[in-house]
């Protein structure tokens, strides 16, 4: 038989395992580690991150996409206090966002989405009102579906069987508009284009990153590696809090044990624990789940995925003088400079990220690089003389779940039918599309949940969703 051994240091008191070191693993065993309980995270992947890290391409520090986080993402904003790393993913003052037309006239290609210091909904009139890619009755019409969104009620199921595409036309928004704006939000958030998505997270992103406070939707983003967040820093705040982390590390099946403890087999080991968290993706998840742990587990093989294709270029001279911006009337989405987090000493580094890229995402590189270097050179007119020094992609084929119509039904809560067994990742019930929120939301509930049944404090989880309200 295989060794059975218990979380470390688990001489007396509560133990759990964390299956997962992504954000949703990190979170939880931390939350976990901070009410006393003994915790062993395990991550198949020699690093910690998840879907959100870095690597090396020579010279260059290379994260695998863009990802960003808004003011009102509270449960990122403690992750990042938690590992000490809010002071290198800063906020911006004010959101901001220069919009690029390619097809724009002269003098008239670039516009901005931002706000003012007024209360909710005046802080964004006189961007709208002055923001010049949309028609003067398309502006109007704009913020009357804006006002109508608002009145929407979050709690009502129906909204996740509707479709955010058919609303918007249902409330007069046109293509342009469509393209301009909402797509131009909701693509880089949810995942999918306005029609493809369901109303209900459309709603929530709308609400929550637009409609409920003055600076909810500043944007941030690491001015370092993710890997520096995600890895390196975790790692240390892990440490520091007595996990035990075990990385290259496949959990291979979950059992019970006896006396209402849990099994967890890895190669050459049995871990015994009180509690045990799977923070995997749904497939994974599935795979692992004991009979009996969920009602209905095939519901979580209907949970669709949706890719991000990302591409990477380096000039050998500066093209872009803005940290970023969005494109419209062109394959370009959004654009990144990456130059100084990369490491980068000469030239520069743009990060483009194409999210919902089905079309796209098993393109070759030479298809690819035919396609958007003319493009960067109609937006950014300095790159027509620059010498490309690098180009490649990295792509995430399973980037998020799918926020189609009906996918909230399929998403289950962090408790299962199982007493001790407990699911966290960005698919679950949080709420949130599949971002770095709603995958360190879900390590919070699912410690939570575990804490409760535990008899540990979980008051300042708490505290951190009501902050968040």
């Amino acid at each position: 038989m295989s060794e059975v051994t218990q979380p470390v240091g688990s001489s007396g008191g509560a133990t759990a395992v964390v299956v997962g070191g992504g954000l949703a693993g990190i979170t939880a065993a931390l939350a976990l580690a901070d009410s006393g309980v003994r915790v062993t995270l395990l991550e198949g992947r020699p690093r910690l991150g998840g879907l959100a890290f870095s690597f090396q391409r020579g010279d260059l520090t290379v994260d695998n996409g863009q990802h960003v986080y808004l003011r009102c993402c509270t449960a990122y904003r403690w992750f990042l206090d938690r590992v000490d790393g809010a002071s290198l993913a800063p906020l911006q003052d004010r959101l901001d966002v220069p919009v690029l037309d390619a097809e724009g006239k002269p003098g008239r290609r670039l516009g901005r989405i931002g706000r003012t210091a007024l209360p909710v909904p005046l802080h964004l009139a006189r961007s709208l009102a002055t923001y010049q890619h949309l028609s003067l009755a398309e502006r109007a019409k704009v913020g009357r579906a804006a006002l109508a969104l608002k009145g929407l009620d979050l709690a009502d199921p129906a909204l996740d069987a509707q479709n955010f595409g058919s609303w918007l036309a249902e409330h007069g928004q046109s293509e342009r508009a469509v393209e301009a704006l909402w797509d131009l939000v909701g693509v880089a958030t949810l995942n999918a284009v306005a029609s493809d998505a369901s109303l209900g997270l459309a709603a929530m992103v709308f609400k929550t990153g637009l409609l409920s406070d003055p600076g909810a939707a500043d944007i941030g983003w690491a001015r370092v590696p993710l890997g520096e967040l995600h890895d390196t820093l975790a790692r240390k705040a892990l440490d520091s809090a007595g996990v035990r982390t075990e990385v290259r590390t496949r959990v291979t099946s979950i059992s019970p044990y006896e006396n209402g403890r849990w099994s967890v087999q890895v190669p050459g080991e049995s871990i015994e624990a009180d509690a045990v968290v799977l923070a995997v993706p749904q497939r994974e998840t599935h795979d692992l789940l004991p009979q009996g742990a969920l009602d209905a587990p095939e519901r979580l093989l209907e949970i669709g995925t949706a890719p991000i294709l990302n591409v990477h270029v380096v000039y050998d001279r500066k093209v872009l003088s803005r940290p970023f911006f969005a494109a419209l009337g062109s394959p370009v989405q959004w654009v990144f400079d990456r130059t100084e987090a990369s490491g980068l000493r000469e030239g520069q580094y743009l990060a483009l990220s194409q999210s919902a890229a089905q079309d796209e995402i098993d393109e070759p590189v030479s298809v690819l690089r035919e396609r958007y270097l003319p493009e960067l050179e109609r937006l950014l007119p300095a790159a027509r003389g620059a010498e490309v020094k690098d180009f490649f992609v990295t792509r995430e084929r399973t980037a998020t779940f799918a926020p189609t119509p009906g996918v909230g039904r399929l998403r289950p809560g962090a408790r299962t039918e199982a007493p001790g067994l407990y699911l966290a990742g960005s698919w679950t019930a949080t709420g949130w599309p599949a971002t770095m929120e709603s995958a360190v939301r879900s390590g919070v509930s699912a410690a939570g949940a575990a804490l409760g049944a535990l008899g540990r404090p979980r008051d300042h989880l708490f505290e951190l969703f009501e902050e968040a309200a």
